[in-house]
């Protein structure tokens, strides 16, 4: 049974930066595809970066050079580094894994999710 634990959400100032994890268990890690994913209150679940075997990654227009997604085979982790944070991206952030590793931009190709960390930034 696969299980993933977000960790290191909190509250921070507009401008500032945040690093949140997302450990994962049960299943070797270095194959899959491990994707970053926010929901607001009354919006969709929406991408925010993945990130394949290869550490080939891809992001949201809305995060581009400002965030940035790695993973650390070794421990299990994958990250999310947010750097120039806006109000706009206050959210529950989740992590999620997939096989996929050509298309990944999608919630509905992720099969096992973590249970999400709040990102609060206050303006």
């Amino acid at each position: 049974q696969v299980q993933l634990v977000e960790s290191g959400g909190g509250l921070v100032q507009a401008g500032g930066s945040l690093r949140v994890s997302c450990v994962a268990s049960g299943r070797t890690f270095l194959t899959y595809t491990m994707g970053w994913f926010r929901q607001a209150p009354g919006k969709e679940r929406q991408f925010v970066a993945g990130i394949n075997w290869s550490s080939r990654a891809i992001y949201a227009d809305s995060v581009k050079g400002r965030f940035t997604i790695s993973r650390d085979n070794a421990k299990n982790t994958v990250y999310l580094q947010m750097n120039g944070l806006k109000p706009e991206d206050t959210a529950v952030y989740f992590c999620a894994q997939t096989f996929r590793d050509d298309s990944f931009d999608s919630a509905a190709l992720y099969n096992v999710w973590g249970q999400g960390t709040q990102v609060t930034v206050s303006s």
